[in-house]
């Protein structure tokens, strides 16, 4: 009989000390069949421990790795996860509030990749959460780098679930991933395409007007690339401003999601400002794509690339990727932007 390895230990209060840790620690636990053991769960958060959401990533990981878990319960700051194999097949998780499906959906599909058969996800929850990448994000900029690693997914937004209310659907179809490729994204090449949606419902049309006005005059976009989507009552309250940058090498999407007594002008001007930081940098990526390409690149063995900002959130997650995997991630400040290289470590994780 196998001997069972002892846990990895960690603690979620290091770095940015939020929800990432405990993602990237499930993906990298089902993968490598290494038990970890997880402390001070998003300590750093103004509500610390488990959310609806997180709690569902761990139900969700547990369901398809058939994984023995302690600590799983709303406000846990303590977990133990013990993975076994990774099952694909048809699956449904639903996080019953606001909660994003997107970050739900980012624990599996790396894990789900390693399975021995297809699989298919619905998750139900938030698609529009000011605190989570849109679904747009995942279907538009993850799902090309995924794409170009060798991993090929699909993302399909069955209905929208705006924060506060949630009640979006959103399913995830995937095959294993055969042969992972070392990729290279230090420019984004030239711009393909660029456009702006701003979706209401159960809202005034206006709002979305506005958000699209900032847009305008902020980038001189016009006509087809400023889309107005006005969605049926029963998928709101809720408003949210998705921009996309369709370049030659890579995919980036940017966002802002409206709240209760927040100006549509100010939702827009949110969006813009990471898209102008991103823009004058010349990097291949935005802060958000770079920091959620760590795992798949760890995963295929290397890679490099370029990003406008180095996050903690992105420096925490490279340390969390290295305690499962033999690799080296380095991060290198060059006049306006970071360089991330990903290689193979000569020492063990």
């Amino acid at each position: 009989m196998p001997q069972m390895k002892p846990p990895i230990e960690l603690d979620g209060s290091q770095g940015e000390g939020g929800g990432q840790i405990l993602r990237s620690a499930l993906a990298l636990s089902m993968i490598t069949g290494q038990p970890f053991r997880i402390q001070n769960i998003r300590a750093n958060r103004s509500k610390p421990g488990l959310m609806r959401q997180h709690l569902v990533a761990v139900q969700a990981a547990a369901h398809v790795s058939g994984a023995e878990v302690s600590g799983a319960a709303p406000g846990s700051a303590d977990l133990s996860f013990t993975p076994r194999d990774i099952r694909g097949g048809t699956y449904e998780f639903p996080i019953g509030t606001a909660g994003s499906t997107t970050l739900v959906l980012q624990t599996l599909i790396p894990a789900l990749l390693h399975a021995e058969m297809p699989s298919t996800v619905l998750v139900s929850g938030g698609t529009h959460n000011p605190m989570a990448p849109p679904v747009q994000f995942l279907q538009r900029a993850y799902r090309r780098v995924l794409a170009d690693v060798g991993a090929h997914i699909d993302i399909q937004a069955r209905r929208y679930g705006f924060y506060p209310a949630g009640g979006g659907e959103v399913v995830l179809t995937l095959q294993p991933c055969r042969q992972w490729r070392v990729l290279e994204l230090m420019k984004p090449g030239s711009l393909r395409a660029g456009y702006a949606e701003a979706f209401v419902a159960a809202l005034p049309a206006d709002i979305a007007r506005r958000e699209l006005d900032c847009v305008r005059a902020r980038l001189g976009w016009s006509g087809p690339q400023l889309l107005l989507h006005e969605l049926a009552r029963e998928q709101g309250p809720g408003n949210a401003l998705v921009i996309t940058l369709d370049n030659e090498h890579v995919t980036e999407v940017f966002s802002g999601v409206g709240a209760r007594a927040v100006r549509a002008e100010a939702v827009a001007e949110n969006a813009l400002a990471e898209l102008k930081a991103y823009a004058r940098s010349g990097a291949a990526l935005g802060e958000h794509l770079a920091d959620q390409i760590l795992l798949p690149m760890a995963l295929a063995g290397g890679g490099r690339f370029t990003t406008s900002r180095l996050t903690q959130h992105a420096i925490t997650n490279a340390d969390v990727i290295a305690r499962f995997l033999p690799v080296d991630i380095r991060f290198e400040q060059e006049k306006n932007l970071t360089i991330c290289t990903v290689g193979k470590s000569s020492v063990p994780p």
